[in-house]
């Protein structure tokens, strides 16, 4: 991670904050959040974790071509990759995976951030569903649609290109070693290894039904998720339907892939409060909701993360020295960002000494 990336995203939560919060009272939602049934919450976490069992399986499904690994060993790496993408930067949480993975079960960095790849794009591929299957029967259109173009076109076109990878990764073999034909040959080599590991991760994708089960899984995952929204809902003092509550789902979480501040903040809540005052909700109501699910979507899991992080007796500086002295690491550029994360990881605002 740069540190332009870092300012860019805390510029783009700040600026969805403002529109978020612009002429709100905020009386008014203190005064909804006093009113809140919080034990609408219990169950709404305990769903919540159902769904991240629903990704464990779903990961190791993809990396059954790598190692077969079982789940009750996936699951504390999933928790803490969660735990990262919440408090730091630039979706850290996917690096520590891909280190953890490693130093645990000794698959590749590369074929490890292929199958978290794939990942992000079923998951972008069933929110565009969900708002495919809801923006009809909403009456929401014009930005809507443009978004739900934007993002077919670009989830779409990089699954295409991954199954062609898949497929024929001699194609880009090809193509790879007409490239370094243009720089010195000291890079050839590492070069091709990182190429034929990234590989190795979308070995899922050459199957058809392994790519169904994948596309399943992720329906599972996300139709749970919304299952969440839908208890907390009521908690507040308002109701809208399941599809209203889909919608709201794939919108919020199309605009968390926008760069922001650690924990998603902003792009979470504006398109969230928006959808929900579209829908009749009262500002200040939809405002003390969303904020809630955030933080409920939020807090459980990161928690549960620091505690493996912490019985894994792991530091930021063991995981910074490690992939310093991991040659894969540095062949893909991973040393850099990871020690500007070292610096975010021990400012007092981080976890320090986990």
């Amino acid at each position: 991670m740069r540190r332009w990336r870092l300012w860019l995203g805390l510029i783009i939560s700040g600026a969805f904050l403002y529109l978020a919060l612009r002429g709100l009272s905020l009386d008014q939602v203190l005064k909804a959040l006093r009113g809140a049934n919080y034990w609408w919450l219990l169950p709404g976490i305990a769903v919540y974790f159902l769904a991240v069992w629903a990704r464990t399986w779903r990961w190791h499904y993809l990396l059954r071509p790598l190692k077969p690994i079982p789940l009750r060993t996936l699951f504390p790496v999933v928790a803490i990759g969660y735990m990262g993408n919440n408090i730091y930067p630039a979706r850290a949480g996917e690096l520590l995976r891909a280190y953890i993975l490693k130093r645990q079960e000794r698959v590749s960095i590369s074929a490890n951030l292929a199958t978290v790849v794939v990942e992000r794009i079923f998951d972008g591929l069933v929110m565009l569903l969900f708002v495919f299957v809801t923006l009809p029967i909403s009456g929401l259109g014009g930005k809507y649609q443009v978004l739900v173009t934007t993002f077919s076109l670009l989830f779409f076109g990089a699954l295409l290109l991954f199954m062609v990878m898949a497929v024929r990764p001699e194609w880009f073999k090809r193509l790879l070693a007409l490239l370094l034909g243009l720089v010195p040959s000291r890079f050839h080599g590492p070069a091709h290894e990182t190429l034929d590991r990234f590989l190795e991760g979308l070995e899922s994708l050459r199957s058809g039904r392994a790519v169904l089960m994948i596309f399943l899984s992720s329906v599972v995952v996300w139709l749970l998720e919304t299952v969440k929204y839908w208890l907390v809902m009521h908690a507040f003092p308002f109701e809208v339907s399941f599809y209203v509550l889909m919608l709201m789902n794939g919108v919020v979480n199309l605009f968390t892939t926008l760069p922001a501040a650690p924990g998603y903040v902003g792009t979470f809540d504006l398109p969230g409060i928006e959808i929900l005052q579209r829908f009749g909700v009262p500002h200040d109501v939809a405002t003390g909701y969303t904020l809630v699910l955030h933080a409920a979507l939020w807090f459980p899991i990161t928690a549960v993360g620091a505690f493996y992080l912490w019985r894994a007796r792991l530091s930021w500086a063991q995981v910074q020295a490690d992939l310093q002295g991991d040659e894969e690491a540095r062949e893909l550029d991973l040393v850099s960002d990871d020690e500007a994360l070292g610096k975010v990881w021990n400012e007092p605002s981080g976890v320090a000494g986990i």
